[in-house]
């Protein structure tokens, strides 16, 4: 099953799972914003939006999303907001260099095929000084973390991979440097990151 087909049937229920669970960690990441006046903003796997009620108004945004049936979930949300949608590939970004002057990734990296390409474009997209905020679930360095491992063949076909080392993919994405990491929830299983542009 396609990543694009496995999400069209989600959509309609992915927001059960997770907006409770993950509010308060958005909410924390998405606070860089609050302060910055007029900034051009890519939620890059916007999903059903689930961080466009925490986004403060005075940006302009651009959702992108695989699906189709996702974005049509977002929109309602973006109420009072600057918001256009892109349907588009998060690893193949269809936006010129330095376009945005902050990317938020939030629950996309361990989602993607190509978590590298996916960090790749969002900072090829991203002016020098602009920020990229990562919510995600990584695995630590040379952690064996045996039963997510085990498990991450079947679940990476339908929703997410649990096997992305963060650290792995910074090391292909030279030009970002990081601000903050901290935990998040699951024990530092989830970590919230701040990236910064050279």
């Amino acid at each position: 099953m396609s990543l694009k087909h496995s999400y069209t049937l989600i959509a309609p229920f992915y927001d059960a799972f997770l907006d409770a669970a993950t509010r308060g960690a958005r909410q924390r990441s998405l606070a860089r914003l609050q302060h910055a006046s007029s900034l051009n903003v890519l939620v890059n796997g916007v999903g059903t939006g689930l961080d466009l009620p925490h986004l403060p108004p005075q940006h302009r945004y651009t959702g992108l999303d695989l699906t189709r049936a996702m974005l049509g979930k977002a929109l309602p949300r973006a109420k009072g907001l600057d918001f256009r949608s892109v349907q588009g590939d998060a690893q193949r970004l269809p936006f010129r260099d330095a376009s945005f002057d902050a990317v938020v990734l939030h629950l996309i990296l361990a989602v993607v095929p190509e978590p590298a390409r996916c960090l790749q474009e969002s900072a090829r997209v991203t002016r020098r000084g602009g920020t990229l905020l990562v919510f995600d679930k990584f695995l630590k360095p040379g952690e064996p973390a045996l039963w997510k491992r085990a498990l991450n063949p079947l679940v990476r076909r339908v929703a997410t991979r649990l096997d992305v080392v963060f650290e792995e993919l910074l090391r292909q994405a030279p030009a970002l440097v990081p601000e903050s990491d901290g935990p998040a929830l699951g024990n530092g299983w989830f970590r919230l990151i701040r990236l910064r542009k050279t």
